[in-house]
C-alpha cells in the first residue's frame, strides 16, 4: 500500500495562529489585506517559514491511515493486493 502524504497541520492558518494566536487576519493572493491585533503583523517569509517547519514536522511522523480513513480523507479508495 503506497500511500502519498497528507497534511493535516501544513497551511497559512495553522502558521498564522503559531505566529500569532487568536490575532484576526485576512489574506489574498499571499498578501495580508486585515490585520485587526496589536500584534505586528508577520511577514509572508516568516509564514512560509512556520509553514515549511510544519511540513518538516509532518513528514517526520510515519502515519498508517485505515483504507476507510484514506478514502474518506481523499476520496480514493486504497487498492488492495491480491492474495497470491
Amino acid at each position: 500500500m503506497n500511500q502519498a502524504q497528507i497534511y493535516r497541520l501544513y497551511g497559512i492558518d495553522t502558521a498564522m495562529h503559531l505566529l500569532r494566536p487568536g490575532a484576526k487576519w485576512e489574506i489574498s493572493n499571499s498578501v495580508i489585506t486585515r490585520w485587526d491585533d496589536p500584534r505586528p503583523q508577520p511577514t509572508m517569509e516568516e509564514v512560509r517559514e512556520v509553514m515549511e517547519k510544519i511540513k518538516a514536522f509532518e513528514d517526520s511522523i510515519n502515519t498508517i491511515w485505515l483504507p476507510e480513513q484514506w478514502a474518506e480523507l481523499t476520496g480514493q479508495p486504497i487498492e488492495k493486493k491480491e492474495a497470491a
